[in-house]
């Protein structure tokens, strides 16, 4: 009787999962980007709180300290915007410690997960922006490939760069490239400083897996991006960076 049971309710399960997938379809996935900044901290939840409490001291001694100021609130956007900047900028300096200063600095819009608030900048502020354990890679690409790489930054709206200026339209069609002022020449060889994580041909960037040399660093972004701050602190310098026509839409 036992095993007649067990075989009863088997069946019945096996029906009720057989009309329940029957029933339910998945519709649409839709995706949204919330940042979790200190402006949520005007309403804390008091249970949180007393959850958090024993670690908060110790996290707060790390991520507390001042690296520096920002003249202004710099944002993440396309096709161009003052964080992504800074960011490529930091980028294509970093690149002379390892050989020649690149051509080109390069970074995701992506991978900016935060804003670079205006006045003190602190450590927890950079692991905001750039929470990841991306390192700074240094390759080389034929001019064929750089004209590939600046078609994909057209196609996705614009990223980060620097050193470069790019015309395109909104659907995201490249009219006009060029690097250092001149044209992108096909025969030449062009150095781009970016991470590693684009160098793998992610977000797009499939031109960069095509390179003739690549040079993966053991430097983080955010430790550059924090030398960065700190540098231009000691140098009785905040930071700032402004929209230049690095990419526009036509």
């Amino acid at each position: 009787m036992n095993r007649l049971r067990i075989l009863f309710l088997a069946a019945c399960c096996s029906t009720v999962l057989a009309t329940s997938a029957q029933h339910y379809r998945l519709g649409t996935v839709k995706a949204t980007r919330h940042e979790v900044t200190r402006r949520l901290d005007a309403r804390p939840d008091s249970g949180a709180l007393r959850i958090v409490a024993p670690y908060r001291q110790k996290v707060d001694s790390i991520m507390s300290p001042v690296l520096g100021e920002s003249e202004i609130s710099m944002q993440a956007g396309r096709p161009e915007s003052t964080l992504s900047n800074f960011v490529a900028d930091v980028l294509r300096e970093a690149s002379a410690r390892v050989g020649k200063k690149a051509d080109i600095g390069l970074c995701n819009i992506g991978g900016l997960r935060s804003t670079m608030p205006e006045g003190k900048i602190t450590y927890g502020d950079v692991l905001e922006i750039a929470p990841f354990e991306n390192r700074l890679c240094v390759l080389s690409l034929d001019g064929r490939k750089t004209l590939e790489l600046m078609q994909q930054i057209a196609a996705v709206g614009g990223e980060g760069i620097s050193g470069a200026k790019l015309v395109i339209t909104k659907d995201g069609r490249l009219l006009n490239a060029e690097i250092g002022g001149k044209p992108v020449a096909k025969d030449s060889i062009y150095v781009i400083a970016t991470l590693d994580y684009l160098a793998e041909g992610n977000d797009k960037m499939y031109a960069l897996k095509k390179h003739l040399s690549i040079n993966t660093t053991r430097m983080a972004v955010r430790d550059l991006l924090m030398e960065a701050i700190r540098h231009n602190w000691d140098e009785g310098r905040r930071i700032s960076a402004k929209i230049e026509g690095r990419i526009v839409v036509q």
